[in-house]
């Protein structure tokens, strides 16, 4: 039996503009204008969008929240967002794909007072809950320490005794899809004991998104 080519062409014209309207939809800025109320404690649907407004017309995109104080949009690109909430606190928020036309939402809080704490969480793109473990294991104490020397194994002990509580800073990068967690348990250490910890200390830790996972 023959096939109308109209109607073939008439298709997958539709397929075509239901496959761009799905992409579109996942933009940052759309998913983030999209984000419930009780997801955004600080900032109205308003301030949401005038806050995209006012970086797309190159100006600076301070509104006022729902407190009367201010939060800023930093940057704004296809994938991320990030927000400064107030002084001591940023949100940031990348989208990820899991394949060609699906993406999720991967967002950073962070409060510091003063040292600095993160909390990751992962949604789908219409913000309902995925467990973060499916996407990421985060780092433990242990993974941002050297192994000490036999000889210094002492120091080692004397120093990380005292850092008896975890604290992490997670970024991302705003070019990519990299996320590097920094540890800042040091930050809220006296500066003499976190002098004597810096010498063990690893660098950051960088994960890259890979197969719909972040792998270090």
């Amino acid at each position: 039996m023959k096939i109308n080519k109209l109607a073939v062409a008439i298709f997958f014209s539709v397929v075509g503009s239901i496959s761009m309207t799905s992409l579109q939809a996942q933009e940052a800025k759309t998913v983030f204008v999209n984000m419930p109320d009780s997801l955004s404690p600080l900032l109205t649907k308003v301030n949401r969008e005038d806050c995209i407004d006012f970086l797309e017309s190159k100006m600076r995109a301070q509104v006022e929240n729902r407190f009367g104080k201010k939060s800023e949009m930093t940057d704004l690109s296809k994938d991320y967002i990030r927000m400064q909430m107030s002084p001591q606190t940023t949100w940031q928020m990348k989208l990820l794909a899991l394949n060609d036309t699906t993406n999720i939402i991967c967002t950073i809080s962070t409060a510091c007072a003063p040292a600095c704490d993160s909390r990751i969480h992962f949604y789908t793109t219409d913000w309902q809950p995925l467990a973060a473990s499916q996407f990421i294991t985060l780092p433990i104490l242990n993974d941002f320490l050297n192994t000490p020397e036999p000889t210094a194994v002492y120091e080692f002990d004397e120093a990380s005794r005292p850092a008896d509580m975890l604290l992490m800073k997670a970024d991302f990068n705003k070019e990519n899809t990299e996320l590097t967690v920094t540890l800042t348990t040091p930050d809220y250490m006296s500066k003499e004991t976190a002098e004597k910890l810096k010498p063990f200390l690893h660098r950051p830790i960088v994960y890259r998104w890979e197969n719909g996972v972040f792998t270090r």
